[in-house]
């Protein structure tokens, strides 16, 4: 089977394509045995969970990759048990392509996760496999209550909005508009950096009732605000950075799976760009900026669910042409950083009796003079992981920096305000430490 073009270009981007999800439980330790006749029982009649590569039959060029079946379904292959915690498990996977010769996944169960004496299972993927909507849903049906394969349905045909020349042209300005790369280093200075951030409950529910008298705030919106105010605490005003004025761009997914097709495994996201307010001073001037910048999303995904069919049959129908767009988009000045947010809503989830704690996500890796955020609310806890790829270190600054805006928009005064939706935003490291833990998913993503 033919590969579609969101997944040939994930392959031929020049990254290593590495995502995931972990989900950290306190208390005993699961068995092996335990989680491998979990996830018989629920992937195993998954095909997406057995499809392995296979390489272009022909020149690369013409030919594309293919998926090929891997039956039967085999869990302990896939499966392992170790020893590493969870800041090690997400920095040596980020990096690292996963072996080709078998479904480009896989589950570690790590009892060992946190100093606090959590344990975890992490799934690390590749995104030519699945996105991070993907990983989320798996990982849900793996719970204790979770509705098992056969109630999610197929993915129901959506049909394509009438949008004007004018909107499609804007749109398409908006995705090749060079961004601001962050701040290089030395040529040997740049190295991938991953850390994970426990934020504090209290001080993102007080954020979330900012702007004070407003409709208050989403995960997403936060997210975006004070990353622009880390960037700015962090580099200085964009006037100071090597390209001037020039806007800085942040990448937002957003899922385009309908309700009829929430189920569906695969790459369903498109992206959205927007320019972050980092010259804005304030924090909640920032947070209200962030705001306009996402009410426009809902129109901006009409243009794109008009052109996405057009463009990928092309690059489906000619591969040089995915692999031309799927390495013009990894530039550093194109999709500078990956920033999305998500609750998870089953709460709460249990998974053989024992409590989820948080969800940690791990976005993936892109080419020096980046970095990429995710933003997960479990419960009551909230994680941030950054994976950047700029000076040792940076991932662990700009992490701290985000949490530092947070509570600045908390302290800038709070009135209850009513939530508002917004698109659906897809799919993405220190531990946190036990005393701060994270959902978020469908308005919230």
């Amino acid at each position: 089977m033919r590969l579609s073009a969101f997944d040939e270009g994930h392959l031929r981007n020049g990254l290593p394509g590495t995502i995931g999800i972990a989900a950290v439980f306190p208390g005993t330790p699961f068995d092996l045995e335990q989680v491998r006749s979990r996830v018989r029982e629920r992937w195993g009649e998954l095909d997406r969970m057995s499809q392995v590569l296979r390489p272009p039959a022909g020149p690369a060029a013409l030919s594309g990759h293919r998926w090929s079946a891997a039956r039967p379904f085999d869990p302990a292959s896939h499966i392992t048990a170790t020893d590493q915690d969870l800041d090690s498990l997400l920095t040596a996977g980020v990096g690292h392509p996963l072996p080709p010769e078998r479904p480009l996944w896989r589950l570690l169960v790590a009892p060992h996760a946190t100093p606090a004496g959590e344990h975890a299972i992490v799934l690390l993927a590749h995104h030519a496999l699945l996105d991070g909507r993907s990983l989320e849903t798996l990982f849900r049906m793996l719970m204790d209550d979770a509705a098992p394969p056969s109630a999610l349905g197929p993915a129901a045909a959506a049909g394509r909005p009438r949008i004007k020349a004018a909107t499609v042209l804007r749109e398409l300005h908006r995705i090749g508009v060079p961004s601001q790369p962050l701040p290089p280093a030395p040529a040997d200075g740049m190295r991938p950096s991953v850390a994970m951030v426990g934020l504090d409950p209290q001080t993102m529910r007080t954020a979330r009732r900012q702007p004070s008298g407003g409709r208050g705030a989403t995960l997403n919106e936060l997210l975006l605000s004070a990353y622009a105010g880390a960037l700015r605490a962090c580099y200085g005003p964009l006037r100071s950075w090597p390209k001037g004025p020039t806007p800085l761009y942040a990448t937002v997914p957003v899922d385009l799976r309908t309700r009829h097709s929430a189920g569906q495994l695969g790459n369903g996201v498109t992206v959205l760009r927007i320019p972050l307010p980092v010259d804005i001073a304030s924090p909640v001037d920032r947070l209200q900026a962030c705001q306009d910048l996402v009410a426009a999303l809902h129109h901006r995904c009409d243009a794109h669910r008009a052109i996405l069919p057009a463009l990928q049959a092309s690059a489906r129908t000619v591969p040089w042409l995915a692999e031309v767009m799927a390495k013009r988009l990894a530039r550093p000045e194109i999709t500078t950083s990956l920033c999305t947010a998500f609750k998870w809503r089953d709460s709460p989830s249990r998974l053989y009796g024992r409590p989820l704690a948080r969800i940690v996500p791990l976005p993936q890796l892109s080419p020096p003079g980046t970095a990429n955020l995710c933003l997960v609310h479990t419960a009551d806890a909230y994680t941030l992981t950054v994976v950047s790829h700029l000076r040792a270190g940076d991932a662990e600054m700009i992490g701290a920096a985000v949490a530092q805006e947070l509570q600045a928009v908390a302290a800038s005064g709070a009135a209850p305000a009513a939530r508002r939706t917004e698109p659906r935003l897809s799919a993405p490291t220190h531990a946190p430490p036990a005393a701060t833990q994270p959902p978020a998913a469908a308005a919230d993503r």
